[in-house]
This record gives C-alpha cells, sequence and structure tokens, in this order.
C-alpha cells in the first residue's frame, strides 16, 4: 500500500490535479467564508461548511477522476493488478492519497476559525463537530469518486458520474419530502448524506452519522476491490 500511496501522492503533484483542486478549493472556501462570516461580523461557520457541500460536488469528483480511469486508458491497469500488493492495498493506497490531498484543502478551515477567534470567542465543540462532518463526508465523496473510476476509462465520464452521484445522494432528503409511503421516505432520507452532514453543521455530533459515512467509505471501497477483481480475471 505504502508504493501506491507514494506513488499517488507524486502524481497528483506532478500533474495540475492537485494544484487545481488546492487552488479552487481555498478560492471557494475563501469566498464562503468572507460572504457567510466576515461580512456579516459573526463568528458562527455553520453556512460556511454548509455551502462547502457544493463545493465538494465539484471538485471532489476532479480529485479522484484519474484514480483508475487513467490506469486503464495507458494501458497500465493489467501491471497494477499483477503486482504483489493485494488489491485492497491498491485501492487503500488510492484511497489515502486522494483523502490526504483533501485534508489539505479542508485545512482551511481551520484558519478561518482562528480568524473569527481574534474578533470573538467562537464555540470551538461546534466547529470541532463541523470539520469532523467535513472530514467523514470527504472521506465518502472520495471513496465513491474512487469506485466510480474504477468502472471506467474515461476520466471525464468518471467526474461527471461522480457529481451526479454525489448530487443525487443530496437531493435524496428532498425527493423523501415528495414521497407518501412512509417507510420509502424513511429510508430515503436515512441514506441521504446531505441530512446527515447537515446534523454536524448544525453543531450536532451523532455517533450514528459518524458510522454511517464510515460504513460508505467501506461499502465504496468493498464494490472498488470486487470491481478490480472481476477485471483481474476477465
Amino acid at each position: 500500500m505504502g508504493a501506491i500511496f507514494r506513488k499517488e501522492m507524486l502524481g497528483y503533484f506532478t500533474s495540475p490535479v492537485g494544484y487545481i483542486f488546492l487552488g479552487v478549493f481555498f478560492a471557494a472556501s475563501g469566498f464562503f467564508f468572507y460572504t457567510t462570516s466576515l461580512s456579516a461580523g459573526s463568528t458562527d461557520l455553520s453556512q460556511l461548511f454548509v455551502m462547502l457541500y457544493f463545493a465538494l460536488l465539484i471538485l471532489v469528483p476532479i480529485l479522484t477522476m484519474r484514480s483508475f480511469s487513467e490506469e486503464k486508458k495507458q494501458k497500465t491497469d493489467q501491471g497494477l493488478l499483477t503486482a504483489p500488493v493485494s488489491l485492497g492495498g491498491i485501492v487503500a493506497g488510492k484511497f489515502f492519497s486522494a483523502f490526504v490531498v483533501y485534508l489539505m484543502g479542508i485545512s482551511s478551515t481551520v484558519i478561518y476559525a482562528l480568524t473569527v477567534s481574534v474578533y470573538a470567542k467562537p464555540d470551538w465543540s461546534v466547529i470541532a463537530g463541523n470539520i469532523t462532518g467535513l472530514i467523514l463526508l470527504g472521506a465518502s465523496f472520495v471513496a465513491l469518486g474512487i469506485f466510480i473510476s474504477s468502472l471506467t476509462e474515461n476520466q471525464m465520464v468518471a467526474a461527471i458520474l461522480s457529481m451526479v452521484a454525489i448530487l443525487g445522494l443530496y437531493i435524496l432528503q428532498v425527493v423523501a419530502n415528495y414521497i407518501n409511503v412512509e417507510w420509502i421516505s424513511t429510508a430515503l432520507r436515512s441514506i441521504a448524506f446531505s441530512s446527515r452532514y447537515y446534523t454536524f453543521t448544525n453543531g450536532i455530533l451523532d455517533m450514528s452519522n459518524v458510522l454511517f459515512f464510515i460504513s460508505a467509505v467501506v461499502v465504496f471501497l468493498f464494490l472498488t476491490v470486487r470491481v478490480l477483481e472481476k477485471k483481474r480475471w476477465d
């Protein structure tokens, strides 16, 4: 896993992908911080974290689109699959490299929290909950993006499908409001990422939501391994 992780980390910063992700994320989060907090003279950062969901809708697919699609396009995927590394190690290496770059991006939220603390005392427990939610949401999206990247050799297709999937996970909550069958409505709300994430932005640290996002990461990575297993034996 370590070799895959180092290779992928190098790939992010020898290509424009890592720089584009970080640059656009810093610009978007800075704009959201200014409009939701600084311009209003507020230490409440919850709206910043609400808006970041929409930034991730675009940016995480850009970060993950090359994970396996590029290997297929360059015909290096068979060499990767026959390397003396377990499939789980390959997937984990690619996941953690993308996740580390993601963490570099969201580190800016800590700077914003420190900035508002100069002017007033923010509620650090709420901020910590918001950042925890952003970490878990991002981990889930990264795992989802890697899974989708394993399904196609076209990076743009992988990015678009990931955006559609992330948007779909957002609007499940809206769809649930228009369904009159209670058990279906309840089921949709229970798997809607938006409602789970916005619980964190409201300052509520619910362990069921923490476990939900961790489970989502595990499921998407497991599915990716299964896709690779199928390709290994084709």
